[in-house]
Order: structure tokens, then sequence, then C-alpha cells
């Protein structure tokens, strides 16, 4: 089993930058796709980005650019930068894991989860 723990949510600006972390535990993950999804009330979860074991990323296209995904195979965690925060960024993030080669959209093929961690972002 592999657990996943999200930190490093807060409220801050529009404009601002915060930086998410997704520590494993478990397992090693360094074969495992990493990918970042966000919900926000009465919405849908939505993928944010991901990144292969290799370090291929790919983004949503409402976050490219501004966000970055990466990943510290030494420390099994996963990282998301996010700058130029804007309102619509709101929401609860969820860092997630598969054991797969590539990244995909669907949330549905992804085995595991965090519990998320808030951000919020006041314009």
């Amino acid at each position: 089993q592999v657990q996943l723990v999200e930190s490093g949510g807060g409220l801050v600006q529009a404009g601002g930058s915060l930086r998410l972390s997704c520590a494993a535990s478990g397992r090693t993950l360094s074969r495992y796709a990493m990918a970042w999804f966000r919900q926000a009330p009465g919405k849908e979860r939505e993928f944010v980005g991901g990144i292969t074991s290799g370090g291929v990323t790919l983004y949503a296209n409402s976050v490219k650019g501004r966000f970055t995904i990466s990943r510290d195979h030494a420390k099994n965690t996963v990282y998301l930068q996010m700058n130029s925060l804007k309102a619509e960024d709101t929401a609860v993030y969820y860092c997630a894991a598969d054991w797969a080669i590539l990244v995909t959209r669907d949330s549905a093929n992804w085995d595991y989860w965090g519990q998320g961690t808030q951000v919020t972002v006041s314009s």
C-alpha cells in the first residue's frame, strides 16, 4: 500500500505563490507516475498536472506556464510549485499515484490518493 500526505496549502493573495508537497510512505514511488488534481466546491475533480517516473510532465491548459511539478526520488516526495495564483485556483488539491508509465488526466485511473490540502486564493 502507498500512503500519500499532502502539505503546504493555505491562504494566499492573487498573484502569490505556494508550494505543495506530497510525501509518500509504504513504497518507493520512483517507478510510479504521480499527479496533482484539484476539486473546487460544487465542481468535479480535475487534473492539474502529472509527472512520470522519468520526469516527463503534463499540465492542464489552465495552469500551464504557472505551475511546475517536480519530484525528489531520494525523499519519496512530489512537489507542485504554484505561481501567479488566481482566485479560480482555489480548491482542495490532491496528490495521486499510479503504477504506470504514462500520466493520464482521468482520475479514475489513479490508484492511490492523499487526503487533500486546501488552497485559497483571495482576489
